[in-house]
């Protein structure tokens, strides 16, 4: 058989399984006892490891854990659901996966044939823990990361499958992707060589354990990458592309055209190509030219003689010569009048200006950074933007994605930001929050970086003094903040918290069945915490003593 998985596909309710015997200190997923961790914990044991073993052999050991993990939660499926195709089981993997709080995966497309053992799977995956320890400890890194989450789905459709299985992880979040990918096909179609495979095999570590300890400081420094380049800062591959096109414009005198949405930082990364060229030590003349008014531009770019128009007392550079030697950043370019981009243009092609009012030419030797949010082409046939001034500008384009594409970005600005808003209020935070970082990864930012500079300012105001920033300090919108949780019920299961109230009409409805048997419920209830005071129980009820009389008498009736 061959299943093409929806990716909107939603799994069976596999949360009913878990439940909570506070009682006896125990946590059972339907037969399998539980563990409720700080993912601080396997932090710590995942460091721990890697600085004892090495990276190698810590990822063939969680790997292999994982491996047990999802075998485990393979039979336990099966069990429960003797019934069920094969298909189905196989789409409960990661609904277990992400009730257990590994990580939230989708399966796009699954291709199986138990009968011929054939398979092929490709899974994508979000908020992954062991890329949140990757990332908050050693920044970005070469390597994939979930170690133990490859060996999960291994062992679960290994377990299903009855034959080896194992995925791959092809790209992952802790290597600057947007999300992480991974690939399952039988073991034998990987090959008996292929590395994947040889982590199932068990390592002698005591032989070797001397040799590792010497590389450990060496494996050390490799993972630990710069999160921060001068003053710009980010680890995912859409940052590092633009930023390596900087790096190759930023010796020469080519004119860079930077595009991207509002608050991607634009003039961050302008700035770094000044800071980057031979041109550091001159000036950076930044211009707004959305916020300057049309009949203000020709004084404001190219300066003014004395007397040439009303309240022109003396003679101005304009920001051209005041750029001399230097770099000038054009923002919003895309919104200059036309008139003003015919004398801009005749700045860029002849390097000179005219000062209004003025009779001669003034040279001036200034490298032009530009930047708009605006679709030039798009404008171009609008009418509103000219071309020969958009060819001049478009020698050198480079793109800064938006924050939304390159969330690998966003715990090291947030570290950043953290530090340089805590110095700049005089307040001493300690940190955020998981639930709130996590919060930060999952909004979208329409305002990129300039939105979450403004969140951080926000939550490091509302935050305790000496404590940690959390979800609710944001002040994000409400889909952002993870507040339709489950929440546990009096009876030891999950409940959905919608809103942050549980709404359990349904499962009232369908354990009762009528109205009468509902209301004697809760009679009864009130009776017995109010230990068969009728008064009490008239109260908890929200009712007076003659109305639950009433109900009581009828019920006797």
């Amino acid at each position: 058989m061959a299943t093409a998985i929806r990716e909107t596909y939603e799994p069976a309710d596999v949360r009913k399984l878990l439940r909570f015997r506070q009682e006896a200190g125990q946590i059972w997923l339907g037969e399998q006892r539980m563990l409720l961790l700080h993912a601080d914990y396997l932090k710590g044991l995942r460091e721990e490891l890697l600085a004892t073993l090495g990276r190698e052999r810590t990822h063939g050991l969680l790997f292999r854990m994982g491996f047990a993990s999802g075998e485990s939660d393979a039979r336990l499926v099966r069990d429960l659901l003797p019934d069920a195709p094969i298909t189905e089981i196989m789409r409960l993997g990661p609904a277990i996966h992400g009730l257990e709080g590994q990580v939230v995966g989708t399966v796009p497309f699954l291709e199986c044939d138990i009968e011929k053992g054939s398979f092929f799977a490709e899974s994508h995956w979000l908020s992954s823990w062991e890329d949140e320890a990757q990332l908050s400890v050693h920044g970005h890194s070469d390597e994939a990361a979930c170690y133990s989450q490859t060996g999960y789905a291994s062992g679960y459709i290994t377990a299903l499958m009855g034959k080896l299985v194992v995925f791959k992880e092809l790209q992952c979040l802790s290597q600057g992707h947007d999300e992480c990918q991974i690939i399952g096909r039988p073991a034998e179609e990987w090959g008996e060589n292929d590395p994947w495979v040889n982590l199932l095999q068990p390592d002698d570590v005591d032989t070797e354990i001397t040799r590792l300890q010497e590389q450990v400081e060496v494996l050390r420094e490799r993972l630990k990458k710069p999160a921060q380049q001068g003053n710009l800062v980010g680890i995912s591959h859409r940052f590092m592309d633009a930023l390596q096109m900087c790096e190759r414009a930023a010796p020469s005198t080519v004119t860079v055209l930077l595009l991207g949405e509002t608050g991607v930082g634009k003039e961050m990364f302008a700035r770094w190509i000044h800071d980057n060229s031979p041109r550091r030590e001159k000036p950076f003349v930044a211009v707004n030219c959305g916020a300057i008014p049309n009949e203000l531009v020709e004084a404001e770019l190219f300066g003014v003689e004395e007397g040439a128009y009303t309240g022109a007392k003396g003679a101005r550079p304009g920001r051209f010569e005041r750029a001399a030697g230097g770099t000038i950043f054009l923002d919003e370019l895309g919104e200059l009048s036309l008139s003003a981009q015919v004398k801009l243009l005749r700045v860029l092609q002849e390097g000179e200006v005219e000062r209004l009012g003025g009779t001669k030419t003034i040279k001036v030797d200034v490298r032009v950074v530009a930047a708009t949010n605006v679709d030039l082409p798009e404008a171009i046939a609008d009418k509103t933007f000219r071309a020969d001034l958009y060819y001049r500008l478009n020698s050198f384009p480079v793109e800064i994605a938006p924050l939304r594409q390159r969330r690998a970005d966003i715990p090291p600005l947030v570290d950043m930001l953290v530090e340089r808003f805590s110095k700049l209020h005089g307040k001493s935070i300690s940190g955020i929050t998981d639930l709130a970082m996590n919060a930060l990864l999952t909004y979208d930012w329409p305002g990129n970086i300039r939105e979450l500079e403004n969140t951080i300012v926000r939550s490091i105001l509302l935050a305790d003094t000496g404590g940690e920033i959390e979800v609710d300090h944001l002040g994000l919108p409400f889909r952002s903040t993870a507040r339709n949780d489950d929440v546990l019920g009096n009876d030891g299961f999950l409940r959905n918290d919608e809103a942050g109230g549980g709404d359990y009409s349904a499962e009232i409805l369908s354990r009762f069945g009528s109205l009468e048997a509902i209301e004697k419920a809760l009679i009864d209830h009130a009776l017995e915490a109010s230990d068969g005071n009728v008064s009490a129980s008239a109260r908890l009820l929200g009712l007076s003593r003659p109305q639950l009389d009433y109900r009581l008498k009828s019920r006797r009736d």
